[in-house]
């Protein structure tokens, strides 16, 4: 067995996920790369030593349980969980989101970060030593929303409950949990921004964007932390996208 520390990253094929899997790989961690999207994954492994990729339905209990199950057959632990499987959902008003969209978001956005988390902190309790932390990606639609977004903004609001309670009961265990919130990294899902995004007053306006990553470098520093230590909330976004004084 390595002692290396072991990682699990959610949304691992793409974009942050895919940017946060490589920097702990860079760091020396052995990290499982989850995701829907087996081909994806491979790509994110880049014949990684220490890769392991396992195709994961978030949504779906026992595919969560059957990843964290093989990760501890693989490895006997489990240090980090990056909770970042997430998904933007319908684009529209309140009035005009079918219930079959806004619950497909609720799956994946809440109740897919409830099972990761669930399941990493049984092993984190039962684990020798014990503790580990858990990061959730939030986005900064956790405290202000765009237009148009009703299913990802509640979801992301209700992300930030999601990290207290697991800090608050679990603490005793030696389990850290925070948050993350990002604004406008330059993935694949925000393209379009910079071409021109709904504002809240009606108007259309290019926003900038800034590079994956240092979301990564956010989220080594989260996770360098000694366990007795915890970074509740961060956020980092681009210096001149419309957040600050929104609306």
């Amino acid at each position: 067995m390595d002692d290396g520390r072991v990682a699990v990253v959610t949304g691992a094929g793409s974009g942050i996920g895919r940017a946060v899997a490589r920097a702990l790989l860079d760091d020396g961690y052995r990290v499982a790369l989850a995701g829907r999207r087996e081909a994806a994954l491979r790509e994110t492994a880049a014949d990684a030593r220490h890769a392991l990729v396992v195709p994961t339905d978030v949504t779906e209990p026992a595919a969560v349980a059957a990843l964290f199950d093989r990760v501890v057959a693989d490895w006997d632990r489990v240090d980090l969980l990056f909770n970042n499987a997430g998904t933007f959902g319908p684009a529209a008003p309140i009035d005009a989101v079918s219930v079959e969209d806004w619950r497909a978001t609720v799956d994946v956005n809440l109740t897919g970060m409830f099972l990761c988390a669930r399941e990493a902190v049984r092993r984190m309790k039962a684990q020798r030593p014990r503790g580990g932390r858990i990061i959730n990606n939030g986005s900064i639609a956790a405290r202000t929303p765009r237009p148009d977004s009703v299913a990802y903004a509640a979801t992301k609001h209700a992300v930030t409950g999601l990290t207290k309670s697991i800090l608050l009961d679990c603490r005793e265990f030696d389990i850290g949990c925070g948050q993350l919130d990002i604004g406008n990294a330059a993935t694949e899902m925000t393209a379009g921004f910079a071409d021109g995004a709904k504002q809240a007053d009606g108007s259309v306006r290019p926003e900038p964007g800034f590079e994956v990553e240092h979301v990564a470098d956010a989220v080594r520093y989260m996770a360098a932390l000694p366990l007795h230590a915890n970074v509740l909330s961060l956020t980092v976004t681009a210096t001149g996208m419309p957040f600050v004084g929104r609306g």
